[in-house]
């Protein structure tokens, strides 16, 4: 992300707007489960969080900004990497059709160890020993999560771990374009971007909204801009390394949300494996510091 001038002064600030981000960004999946119960098509739903979403951010990008501010010279990057996050929210939301709000995100936090594996070949990034064997423990802790041939698995699981694949290659690619523009200012594009691929898709799954069906669509729009608003406006105040830790928070909170509005509770085995995944992922963060790696905002959920 670029850097700014408030940057890294005001550690407990940052701390803060990321912890207030995780305590929003769960309610997103419960508007979303709400939307897939009402047999609302994945994709209008997903056309929903990116229309709204553009228009939501419309005048925060302009504020304090000049039209031709907004221009680009990344089309393509803006594209794919949109491509990217919609592919990712449509893969979210189907998995949480199948599967516990927890059990959905648990899953998806197999991002940052692929981000990992796929730093060496994409940007040409060192990996050391130490963090290959975080890896793979990390990759240990997803199997007790899935427990594969100890219980049956269903289209969930390989669409939440898909999410997470797809958020994994977007997270590459925007530490490609690092300090290249304003962090708001990509999130529009990417979020104008998502709006047109998915207005083109709709057409053919459209199911006219109920009034609380709309509703739902602008609080997943809202919650999805103020969530990462809240991410963006956190590394202005604190490094990187420092907040990426505080994102497995949301665990916490989608545990209590899936508690409160679906009677849902992972297992002890599904803590069992979150708790190895965060270890390991807090230890690649760790480590990515130490060596000077970028560590970029790494969104929970699409």
């Amino acid at each position: 992300m670029a850097t700014s001038p408030q940057q890294h002064n005001a550690p407990l600030t940052g701390i803060l707007l990321m912890l207030a981000a995780m305590l929003i960004l769960p309610f997103l999946d419960v508007a979303a489960k709400f939307l897939g119960q009402m047999n609302m098509p994945v994709i209008e739903s997903v056309w929903g969080r990116f229309i709204f979403g553009t228009l939501i951010n419309v005048p925060f990008v302009l504020r304090n900004r000049p039209v031709s501010a907004l221009k680009t010279t990344m089309p393509v990057m803006h594209t794919v990497r949109a491509s990217l996050v919609l592919a990712s929210t449509a893969l979210f939301f189907l998995a949480l059709h199948y599967l516990p709000i927890a059990d959905t995100l648990a899953i998806y936090f197999v991002q940052p160890l692929i981000v990992t594996m796929l730093s060496p070949v994409i940007l040409k990034e060192q990996v050391g020993l130490r963090r290959w064997i975080a890896v793979v423990i990390g990759f240990i802790g997803t199997l007790i999560i899935i427990r594969p041939g100890f219980q049956a698995i269903n289209a969930g699981v390989l669409f939440a771990l898909l999410s997470g694949t797809t958020s994994a290659v977007y997270m590459i690619l925007t530490r490609r374009i690092a300090g290249r523009a304003d962090p708001i200012v990509t999130m529009f594009h990417t979020n104008v971007a998502g709006a047109v691929l998915s207005t083109l898709m709709v057409g053919f799954f459209w199911v006219t909204p109920s009034p609380e069906q709309w509703g739902l669509l602008l609080l997943i729009a809202f919650i999805a801009f103020i969530g990462h608003y809240l991410v963006i406006a956190a590394y202005h105040y604190a490094e990187a390394s420092l907040l990426a830790p505080m994102a497995y928070a949301e665990m916490i909170m989608a545990v209590v949300c899936g508690w409160w509005f679906f009677s849902d509770l992972p297992d002890r085995w599904t803590f069992t494996g979150v708790g190895i995944l965060i270890a390991c992922a807090i230890y690649i963060s760790y480590r990515e510091r130490v060596r000077g790696v970028p560590i970029e905002p790494t969104p929970p959920q699409p």
